[in-house]
């Protein structure tokens, strides 16, 4: 997992050979215009764009989830968002067996860490990062992108 802010996003681009391509996406738009949905930015790398309320940890957790096939960079646009994290190999508790059409497993583990992305902040989850998003204030927006970047 990294942490860091959109100001510092080109030290990661040789990271995978579309992460580039994110960041750039992010440099050409204007974020607090973009509307909710998914658009696919080149083969293998989309974005998808939401607005929502935060939600609860408990109902976070629910789907405390990895990925197998891709990567994921979420982008705090606006507001403030709670992400729960822990390594996958210290997962013990499966709640579904990986599920390859939509590339995700839940699991029942707590997270053994916490942390807050703020506006212009990004986190990146390879597939050894189990993570739970979008943790807020129900009344409090939180505006996001997530880039969801093939392996």
């Amino acid at each position: 997992m990294i942490i860091d802010t959109l100001k510092n996003a080109d030290k990661y681009t040789s990271l995978h050979p579309l992460f580039a391509k994110a960041f750039d996406y992010l440099k050409q738009n204007n974020l607090a215009k973009l509307p909710d949905g998914t658009v696919e930015i080149a083969e293998g790398l989309k974005a998808i764009i939401s607005n929502k309320p935060g939600k609860t940890k408990e109902f976070s957790l629910e789907k405390f989830e990895c990925h197998q096939q891709n990567i994921d960079i979420q982008v705090c646009v606006k507001g403030k968002e709670i992400i729960g994290w822990k390594p996958l190999e210290n997962c013990k508790s499966k709640k579904t067996n990986y599920d390859a059409n939509k590339d995700v497993q839940f699991f029942l583990d707590e997270p053994e860490t916490f942390f807050q992305l703020h506006s212009g902040q990004f986190a990146i989850f390879y597939p050894e990062d189990v993570h739970a998003p979008m943790i807020g204030k129900d009344d409090d927006l939180i505006k996001k992108i997530v880039f969801k970047v093939k392996i």
